[in-house]
């Protein structure tokens, strides 16, 4: 079973830079799609990027767009989200998500994952 950790949130003025991590068990980059996901307060959980080992693009939501960039280090099992120029409405609970079925050009954000990490707070500061 695949098992996500994701850790490396924290408390930042808007303007600075997070990275957070999402250690994987259970599973490779080369079978999986993992995706970030945020929940804010009072608001729907959204999507913020999505890239999967079957293909070649990743996604972004656009809102985070030019901002956010994911990496995988695939000696560690483990994913990135590299949030730089945060904005105050970046403030959420971030999770990650994965699923060996999931193809991130064709569902975008819509459909459901089926592993889940724990989510990480971040909170950005004007």
């Amino acid at each position: 079973e695949v098992q996500l950790q994701a850790s490396g949130g924290g408390s930042v003025q808007a303007g600075r830079s997070l990275q957070l991590s999402c250690a994987i068990s259970g599973g490779t980059f080369d079978e999986l799609a993992i995706a970030w996901f945020r929940q804010a307060p009072g608001k729907e959980r959204e999507g913020v990027s999505c890239f999967s080992g079957k293909e070649s693009s990743i996604l972004y939501a656009d809102s985070v767009k030019g901002r956010f960039t994911v990496a995988r280090d695939r000696a560690k099992n483990t994913a990135y989200l590299q949030m730089d120029r945060l904005l105050p409405e970046d403030t959420a609970v971030y999770y990650c998500a994965a699923d060996p079925h999931y193809y991130c050009s064709a569902y975008k954000f819509n459909m459901r994952f089926d592993y889940w990490g724990k989510g990480t707070q971040v909170t950005v500061s004007s």
